[in-house]
Order: C-alpha cells, then sequence, then structure tokens
C-alpha cells in the first residue's frame, strides 16, 4: 500500500518533468533555442545523467558557436559510449570550428584529435554520410605537410558514391574543384544532378559556372533549377548574372521582376539588391531613366547602400 501511494504522490512530478523535456523538445525542432535551453537544464538538474538531454545541450551550444561549452557536453558522452558514431562525429566537429577560431599554432594541437574522432565515427557507422563529408574537407584542406591528402579525401568521397551517389558525385566535385581542376568538377556536378537533381546540385553547378568566367551556363542552369523547383531565390540568382555579364537583359529584368512580386525574408537577398540589379540592367540597356527609377528604389530602401550610391553616380553620368 505504502509504494502505491508513493507512485501515486510521485506521478505528478514524473508527468511534469516528461512534459518539460517534450516541450523543450518541440522548442528545439523548431530551432527556438533560446526557449529550449533553460528547459532542458531544468530538465537535466531531475536527471543529471540523461544523454539525450546532454546532447541537445551539446548541439544548442553548437548553433550558438559556443564551441567549449559544446565540446564539453560531446566529450563526456564519447567517454560514456564510445560505440556511438554520432557522439564521435559532434566531438571531432565541434574541436574542428574550435581550431578554426583559434590561432594556428593552437590549432595544430587538435588536429589529431579530430582526425581520431571523425575517423572512429566513419568505422563504427560504415553509412554515416555526415562525417564522411567531414573527412573530405578535413583531408582536402589541412595542408599536406600537417596530414592533408587528397588521396584520402577522395577515398572517402568515393565511399560516399556507395552509400548515396549524389552526395559522393558532390564530394568528388568540390575535391577538383578545390584543386582547381573545373572541367572535372563540371562533370561530378553534372551527375549529381542527373542522379539526384536537388537545388542544391544545380547550385553547385551554377555556381561552378559564375566562378570560372562562364555565365551563359550559369543561366541556363538556373533557369532549368527555377523550372524544376519554382524557388524563388533562382529568380534574383538569374538577374544577378544577367546584370553582371549584360547578358539576357530581358530574361533578367523578368526574373527580378518576380523575385520582387514573390519575395519573402526567407529568399534570403533583400529587395533592394534586386532594384540595383535592375537599375543596372536598364543602364546598360541606354535607358537612363528606368534605370534611374530603380536605383532611387534601393536607395529609398537603404540610404546607406554603398553600391547603390556608386551605381547612381554611374547612372547620372550617362
Amino acid at each position: 500500500m505504502k509504494k502505491i501511494l508513493l507512485l501515486f504522490l510521485l506521478a505528478p512530478l514524473m508527468m511534469f518533468s516528461q512534459s518539460t523535456f517534450e516541450q523543450a523538445e518541440t522548442y528545439f525542432k523548431k530551432e527556438q533555442f533560446s526557449k529550449a535551453k533553460p528547459l532542458f537544464k531544468k530538465y537535466l538538474q531531475a536527471h543529471p545523467n540523461d544523454a539525450k538531454t546532454r546532447e541537445y545541450l551539446g548541439d544548442i551550444a553548437s548553433y550558438a558557436k559556443d564551441w567549449d561549452t559544446a565540446i564539453d557536453y560531446y566529450e563526456e558522452l564519447v567517454e560514456e559510449d564510445e560505440n556511438s558514431a554520432n557522439y564521435h562525429f559532434k566531438y571531432g566537429g565541434a574541436m574542428g570550428m574550435k581550431a578554426l577560431e583559434i590561432s594556428k599554432i593552437r590549432a595544430l594541437t587538435y588536429i589529431d584529435d579530430i582526425k581520431e574522432h571523425f575517423e572512429i565515427a566513419a568505422k563504427l557507422d560504415p553509412k554515416h554520410i555526415e562525417v564522411r563529408w567531414a573527412l573530405v574537407e578535413f583531408y582536402i584542406q589541412l595542408p599536406g605537410i600537417i596530414g592533408g591528402s587528397e588521396k584520402k579525401a577522395r577515398s572517402y568521397a568515393n565511399e560516399l558514391l556507395k552509400i548515396s551517389p549524389v552526395d559522393g558525385y558532390l564530394a568528388n566535385g568540390y575535391i577538383a574543384e578545390y584543386n582547381d581542376r573545373p572541367n572535372d568538377a563540371e562533370s561530378y556536378y553534372k551527375k549529381a544532378i542527373q542522379v539526384g537533381g536537388s537545388p542544391h546540385t544545380y547550385e553547385k553547378l551554377t555556381n561552378l559556372y559564375e566562378k570560372n568566367n562562364k555565365p551563359q551556363e550559369a543561366i541556363e542552369t538556373a533557369s532549368k533549377s527555377l523550372q524544376k523547383h519554382k524557388r524563388n531565390s533562382l529568380n534574383y540568382q538569374i538577374g544577378k548574372i544577367s546584370a553582371q555579364y549584360n547578358l539576357s537583359p530581358q530574361l533578367g529584368l523578368d526574373c527580378l521582376q518576380a523575385y520582387i512580386k514573390n519575395y519573402s525574408v526567407r529568399d534570403g537577398v533583400p529587395k533592394d539588391w534586386a532594384y540595383y540589379r535592375m537599375a543596372q540592367i536598364y543602364k546598360s540597356l541606354g535607358k537612363r531613366d528606368d534605370a534611374l527609377n530603380w536605383i532611387n528604389k534601393a536607395l529609398s530602401s537603404r540610404p546607406d547602400f554603398e553600391e547603390a550610391a556608386a551605381e547612381k553616380e554611374r547612372i547620372l553620368s550617362m
């Protein structure tokens, strides 16, 4: 009878703890980290050994770029469960990000630990995509004198090919692009589009063409992506390329008008930049009044828009 009574008295506290965790988890999944963090901390006080709560708090610290705190959480989790690929991956990743923010000499002390935990994660989980991407970047960006290796980067890229072909082609394209082999990169990115066709695959190829002064190919690729994915941000990208290279002006104007009409903050680039690009295209067409109208809209939207102010001077001198 006493046990039943004790359970009855504790039940509300157990339900409260559960609801606290669930509410924190809901906030976390909505990326409302400032609301999730105090609830997770409160739950952790009552459940100090709960691994998932500590992992969430490590993730929140990572989002806030508080790498020392994230490292502390992940290190503790790795020590408790050495067979978790995810813990090793997050621990190595947090140390990697920490290394990017400190002096190069201090960063050197992190390299062996970063590599160790990434490679352990890869061995523990043969299908872990994220850690293989991390290893590709790690080996391709690290100077050869301290362990960098294109050969090792390609080996992990080829592992990705077996797990996720689109990731494998993108990784191999990234390696080729990093090492200034644009033709190889183009071939890999085209294969990524063939097997995946996501907005990201089109974006990688479009950006490659832009970097290598191939605006016509960039516009064509972005246009294909727009037709397939209907993303408004692509309207701006096409308009920007048109304005920068004085290419397909009517297409550029149409896309920028569509971008302005359908704009939302999720599109990323503020509307004043679209006004600016409109002005550039009209200036290239020799339409001074139209160019002046759009550049004034850009400056009205943002008076300290330095690029627009300089462009206005050029328009007035036409």
